[in-house]
């Protein structure tokens, strides 16, 4: 009787073990680009604005209705793993869609300061962003215009940006705070930052994100020796979109 218990048990654990869900059933992207900002290298020459270069195109809504008409010779992409599509270029944004090999789109437009492409797919009513390692480009992107989504398009944000933001300066580490911003547990989504931060001499984009509303500090390594002044901004983030955002008073080094 022991034995066919002892049998029976090992039976169970290898259903289980089959059942479980394994690493790769995660989209690839979230694998190989993980909640670290993106950091790219960029001229350190003007100060970021807060005006976008161009008309950013709205989340979808109930009623939104969407046409566009690719320019022709216009670069097309076709989804090469399982990936998300989100409403900024990184990972860093909210989600806006999710994609699966072999879904097709234009290319439309490059980031301003990642490698990151804004693609109308055919699957969908608005455009997004996508990391470039998720998709097969044809055509030539380099000549694509650059632009900075604007996030008061994407939706509303009842809640408003953070209080009390503050910035704290220990050697060549900058200490984030703010108040925390009370929201429901269906629309919270935490926070957002983007920063332009000195390390090395280079002048770099900085973004992450904070997974629900009760993180209310953040450190990043910022240095002195770029030819601009670092910066920083955060936004409240909910489900139906972001906040207007708050200048975070950034320390000099």
């Amino acid at each position: 009787m022991k034995k066919w218990n002892l049998l029976l048990m090992l039976i169970v654990i290898l259903i289980t073990a089959c059942g479980a869900p394994s690493e790769s059933d995660q989209p690839v992207e979230e694998m190989e680009e993980t909640a670290t900002p993106i950091v790219v290298y960029i001229s350190a020459t003007p100060l970021p604005t807060l005006t976008p270069t161009l008309t950013f195109t709205p989340a979808p809504t109930a009623t939104l209705t969407q046409t566009f008409t690719p320019t022709p010779g216009a670069p097309t992409a076709t989804v090469n793993k399982q990936a998300h599509c989100r409403y900024g270029p990184s990972v860093a944004y909210l989600h806006a869609a999710d994609l699966l090999p072999g879904d097709k789109g234009t290319v439309r437009y490059r980031a301003m300061y990642s490698n990151w492409l804004y693609i109308q797919f055919d699957k969908l009513t608005y455009s997004c962003w996508v990391a470039p390692s998720v998709v097969d480009v044809l055509g030539d992107v380099s000549a694509l215009q650059k632009f900075e989504p604007d996030l008061q398009r994407i939706g509303s944000n009842m809640y408003g940006p953070p209080q009390n933001v503050q910035a704290t300066r220990k050697d060549d580490e900058v200490t984030i705070t703010w108040d925390r911003v009370g929201m429901t547990a269906d629309d919270d989504r935490g926070y957002l930052i983007e920063a332009f931060v000195c390390q090395k001499g280079a002048y770099i984009w900085w973004t992450d994100s904070f997974p629900d509303q009760y993180n209310d500090t953040y450190s990043v390594k910022d240095e002195a020796g770029c030819a601009a002044p670092s910066w920083g901004r955060i936004y409240t983030v909910e489900k139906h979109g972001f906040s207007e955002p708050a200048e975070i008073p950034w320390p000099p080094p």
